[in-house]
């Protein structure tokens, strides 16, 4: 099994969520022994944001791309390689203002590229990462699951669906600005779900 790990939250160091995605690629590996790890950390190497240089040298043909088309271009095929590589997807994700991070929206703007990792056909769109395991680690402040200001959930659904990643466990852990008892009811709440998500 080779496993990717996305860490989507600013913080590079005492973020919740990439401790808790970290937890679940633990558990993953301990049920399968040789696994791969790829880790790729969005707040120590932050990708460059979709802007009208980056949609230029994307539809730029190869042959014709400058060399500074061509290395920003490239920077994009190097996550989609690893996403297409992966049988397992594991994403930390915390809650910014009711949305996805900025590094995670950049991430998913890169994979994201047609004929590549989805297709429009006669039928409609088709999805080309087919065949992935995906967890996501939720982390936010307040009590979101299950109501209209949870945004992050039908975005998450969606863009992984056209993208192809329709196997998807969503692990809650919500609380966090509550105080150190909504912490630590956080924490074991999301704790069991992992232990349920990934024996299953």
């Amino acid at each position: 099994m080779n496993i990717l790990q996305i860490n989507s939250s600013a913080r590079a160091d005492n973020s919740q969520s990439t401790r808790l995605a970290t937890e679940i690629v633990e558990r993953l590996k301990s049920l399968a022994p040789g696994a791969t790890h790829t880790v790729r950390d969005l707040a120590r190497t932050p990708h460059p944001a979709l802007d009208e240089n980056a949609l230029q040298a994307l539809f730029t043909a190869a042959e014709q791309r400058t060399a500074e088309q061509a290395a920003r271009v490239a920077l994009d095929d190097a996550l989609i390689a690893e996403i297409q590589a992966a049988d397992a997807v594991v994403l930390g994700v915390p809650m910014y203002n009711f949305g996805v991070t900025a590094q995670l929206k950049n991430w998913i703007d890169a994979i994201a590229r047609a004929r590549v990792t989805f297709q429009y056909t006669e039928n409609g769109p088709e999805g080309l990462l087919k065949g992935k395991k995906v967890y996501i680690a939720l982390t936010r402040g307040g009590q979101y699951r299950n109501t209209p200001s949870d945004s992050q959930v039908p975005y998450l659904k969606t863009v992984l669906g056209f993208l192809g990643m329709t196997d998807i466990q969503f692990v809650y852990a919500e609380g966090f600005a509550m105080g150190p008892e909504g912490e630590q009811k956080a924490l074991a709440a999301a704790r069991t779900e992992i232990g349920q998500i990934v024996a299953a």
